[in-house]
């Protein structure tokens, strides 16, 4: 039986039978992959503690017909172990694995991209940036952007959206692609402060300094308006949105 190893990301688990697992990776050359791992369950498991989500992890795995099976795990990272004891940190990881899980589609589409995104992201929201601690939702919307934007849907915050108007915007509508200027916007569209444009975009580039100084009102709105934007362009919104704290 053919068998290959990569490192990969633990997003979500399902229980198997008595004692085993299904675990769902999001892998950096394989895409998505999905393996049973055989008595993980059992407290005598020598690996069942690095396969939770958020583990970051080498694996090895059988090739099997419908389901790989999981032979082998080690621990690259252990950034999970502060995430898991932080109610903001978990809840915001939660959402970057589903909305990981949602872009990448199909097992063994190429994702390598997608991976480094959120192996980073969750190494920032455990460890914090170079630069200092940022808050979770700070980081869980930068990813959620970023993410976005690698699989084909990056929002404009500089420009409008929809006729390329070289200003910045007035109003937000996620419904035609982000931010756009005052004669395309639509009836109902949110007007968010200037300074909320600014730390979306600075959060689409991964622009860490240029968030220092943004306020309270300024992560209120630019969580809102990402929330929007990701529900609006995955036709339905994250359910793990729902428990993180506004």
């Amino acid at each position: 039986m053919p068998t290959y190893r990569d490192q990969a990301v633990v997003l979500r688990t399902h229980k198997l039978g008595e004692a085993d697992r299904i675990i769902t990776m999001l892998s950096r050359r394989h895409g998505k992959i999905r393996g049973v791992a055989k008595g993980v369950r059992r407290t005598s498991s020598k690996f069942g503690a690095r396969l939770e989500p958020f583990g970051h992890v080498d694996v090895q795995l059988h090739t099997g017909r419908s389901l790989d099976v999981v032979i082998q795990v080690e621990s690259l990272q252990s950034y999970g172990v502060d995430i898991v004891h932080d109610y903001a940190r978990y809840t915001c990881a939660h959402v970057m694995v589903e909305a990981a899980d949602r872009l990448v589609a199909e097992e063994g589409e190429p994702s390598q991209r997608q991976y480094l995104l959120l192996a980073g992201a969750l190494r920032v929201l455990g460890e914090g940036t170079t630069d200092g601690p940022r808050p979770p939702a700070m980081i869980m919307n930068s990813y959620l952007l970023r993410a976005m934007a690698t699989a084909g849907y990056a929002p404009s915050f500089t420009r409008c959206a929809r006729c390329d108007r070289p200003e910045p915007p007035e109003a937000f509508a996620p419904q035609l692609g982000g931010g756009v200027c005052r004669s395309c916007r639509p009836p109902g569209a949110a007007r968010p402060a200037p300074e909320t444009f600014a730390l979306l975009q600075a959060l689409l580039t991964g622009d860490w300094p240029a968030t220092r100084t943004a306020g309270e009102r300024e992560l209120r709105q630019a969580s809102g308006l990402t929330a929007a934007f990701v529900g609006w362009q995955l036709e339905r919104g994250l359910r793990s949105m729902d428990h993180v704290e506004a």
